[in-house]
C-alpha cells in the first residue's frame, strides 16, 4: 500500500516532528518566509500551496532527515520558482548552503536541461526534489487534468525515480508509486 503524508498547517504539524526545539525554532522562520510569499497561492487541487512545502518537510523528516539547512530548503524549495522572492533574498536570510540547494531544485525555462541537472546534484539537494515530487505524485488522480496526470507520470519515472537509486526507502516508495499509478503510462 502507497504511504501518503498529509500536512494541513504548521501548528499542527511542528510539535509531530520530533525535532529538537532549536531547529523548529530555524524551521517556524522559514515556514513564516514561504508561507509570506506563497501567500493565497493553492495547488492545482485547491488546497492551500504551504500544505506542499510542509509534506515535502514531513516527508525528509520520516526518512530520518536531521539537517536543518536541508529540511529549511525543503520548506523554501518553490519560492524562487513560484514567487518574486529571489534567490539573494533566500540566501540573505536562511544563508548560502540553504540557497545553494533551493537553487538546484528550482526549475529553469529548459525543463529537459533542469531534469539532467539534477543528475549531478548534491545528496541533500536530491533528497530535497524527491520529497518534493513525492507530496506531488502521491495523489496525483486528484490532479484536474488527465493529461497532465499522464506527463506527469511520465516525466517522474523517467527522470525523478532514478534519483531515488540511492536512497533504499525512496526508491521503495516511487516503485510502489509506479505501480500505483501504471494506469497511466
Amino acid at each position: 500500500m502507497l504511504q501518503t503524508f498529509e500536512a494541513t498547517d504548521w501548528p499542527t504539524l511542528r510539535p509531530a516532528l520530533s525535532l529538537p526545539e532549536a531547529d523548529l525554532r530555524r524551521l517556524d522562520e522559514a515556514v513564516e518566509f514561504a508561507t509570506r510569499w506563497h501567500a493565497t497561492q493553492t495547488r492545482p487541487a485547491g488546497e492551500p500551496y504551504v500544505e506542499h512545502l510542509l509534506e515535502a518537510l514531513s516527508v525528509l523528516v520520516a526518512v530520518k532527515t536531521t539537517d536543518i539547512d536541508t529540511l529549511r530548503a525543503a520548506v523554501l524549495h518553490d519560492v524562487v520558482e513560484d514567487t518574486n522572492c529571489t534567490l539573494a533574498e533566500v540566501e540573505e536570510t536562511f544563508g548560502p548552503r540553504v540557497a545553494t540547494l533551493v537553487d538546484w531544485v528550482t526549475k529553469t525555462d529548459d525543463r529537459e536541461a533542469y531534469l539532467q541537472r539534477l543528475q549531478e546534484a548534491p545528496p541533500e539537494a536530491r533528497l530535497v526534489k524527491l520529497a518534493d515530487r513525492l507530496s506531488n505524485v502521491q495523489r496525483l488522480n486528484t490532479h484536474p487534468r488527465p493529461e497532465k496526470q499522464r506527463t506527469y507520470y511520465a516525466e517522474t519515472v523517467r527522470s525523478i525515480v532514478p534519483l531515488a537509486n540511492n536512497h533504499p526507502w525512496f526508491k521503495d516508495w516511487f516503485k510502489t508509486w509506479e505501480r500505483t499509478f501504471a494506469h497511466l503510462s
